[in-house]
């Protein structure tokens, strides 16, 4: 049924871990956050590696204090099984003010495995 090819999906329909991870990221509940992730996660952001809860939890604090920004979910995609896009619009005080950014979650045993975050 998965030939790679994004299919849409409504956002409500997202995994409970991904629902659960995005409040915690919008809320600024690292803790929460950092829980919806394997002990072996990983996260690439602006170019940078982030492995393990611990990096992941650091990356988390430090986002949430560098800027200030509003982020709103527009849409929602699954690649297979264990592959989703969350695509979001930022607005803030960041270089550039406004974003699209797509999230890119693989899931493993019910968590986060691997987050991709690219415009």
């Amino acid at each position: 049924m998965y030939d790679n090819q994004p299919r849409t999906v409504r956002p409500d329909t997202l995994p409970e871990v991904i629902a659960r991870y995005l409040t915690a990221h919008r809320a600024h509940d690292t803790a929460a956050a950092v829980a919806a992730f394997t002990h072996d996660a990983t996260v690439i952001d602006d170019g940078n590696i982030y492995e393990g809860t611990e990096a992941i939890g650091k990356w988390l604090d430090r986002s949430a204090t560098e800027f200030t920004y509003t982020i709103h979910l527009t849409g929602a995609q699954q690649t297979d099984p264990a592959r989703y896009i969350a695509t979001h619009h930022l607005e803030g005080d960041f270089p550039g003010g406004t974003i699209d950014l797509r999230y890119q979650f693989t899931l493993r045993d019910g968590l986060i495995e691997r987050l991709v975050i690219d415009p």
